[in-house]
């Protein structure tokens, strides 16, 4: 097994239950093939422990494993990045098969074709659901009504991660978050590159790892290169400057590079490790 794979983020054992590929690899009581379900609610926080604290978010529709349900909690791996951890149970239904991704900023879910009609939910940008009918200007889904314009199918990707990562602009900060109700810098990082059908770790130093290629130290930057520190990372909208969620400003802002490294610098957040391109 590789060491990343041995990394708790990234595997599916918690001493008790254990994936069937595990066996043989790692101690557990139950060595279990799971169970397909998906996140019912638009965001629910992925958890290090039951009631820990939160190391990532699911966003509605998104796929996960599930090991155990004990006490209310289920100890899940995510589809779509391969995360570990545990989420309420009561915050995940039957395994669904979505069609549509919401592809702006944010949008409501209504209880009828009627911009007037009860809004049920607030969903964030990546939110997937069922379209089951058309109207003239909503999407009828399984679990009520959005406009057609916040809507496309699963299929059809962003082309260029930067212009996802701007639509994140003033998104406030949040430790562990993934959506635009608020996100941290990985995750930032990684709605944006999900969203252009690429696929991309969870969190910074496994961003740094997996992703592109390293840019030669004398070579130009460009937009949509990233940029590495020590726990954080940002995108580069042109040669010079960066957007990224960050504890500073509170929010997914623009920043000039050079600006940047020196105050990461200064509040020891010390040199930039990595320059790598998509």
């Amino acid at each position: 097994m590789s060491a990343v794979s041995r990394d708790r983020r990234l595997l599916p054992a918690n001493g008790r239950v254990a994936a069937d590929w595990l066996r043989g690899e790692v101690a557990a009581v139950a060595y279990l093939a799971g169970t397909g379900h998906s996140v019912a609610v638009p965001v629910t926080d992925l958890r290090r422990g039951p009631d820990g604290a939160r190391d990532r978010q699911l966003l509605l529709g998104a796929a996960v494993t599930r090991f155990e349900e004990r006490d209310g909690w289920s100890f899940v791996q995510s589809a779509a990045d391969g995360y570990v951890g545990y989420v309420r149970s009561a915050d995940l239904g039957a395994p669904q098969e979505t069609t549509h991704h919401v592809a702006t900023p944010a949008t409501h879910l209504y209880a009828e074709p009627d911009i007037k009609s009860p809004d049920l939910a607030h969903l964030p940008f990546g939110a997937r659901l069922k379209v089951v009918a058309e109207h003239r200007r909503f999407w009828e889904t399984d679990r009520g009504y959005v406009p057609k314009p916040h809507l496309w199918p699963v299929a059809k990707c962003f082309t260029d991660p930067a212009t996802v990562a701007a639509l994140h602009f003033g998104v406030p900060y949040l430790w562990g978050g993934n959506s635009v109700l608020g996100i941290d810098c990985s995750g930032l990082v990684q709605a944006a590159l999900l969203a252009c059908g690429l696929d991309c770790p969870g969190d910074s130093d496994l961003q740094c790892a997996a992703l592109g290629q390293e840019i030669g130290a004398t070579e130009a930057l460009r937009r949509g290169d990233l940029v590495f520190w020590r726990g954080h990372v940002g995108m580069l909208v042109d040669e010079a400057t960066l957007i990224h969620a960050n504890a500073h400003h509170m929010a997914v802002a623009y920043e000039p590079l050079d600006k940047a490294m020196l105050r990461i610098s200064a509040q020891e957040g010390g040199e930039v490790i990595a320059r790598k391109r998509l």
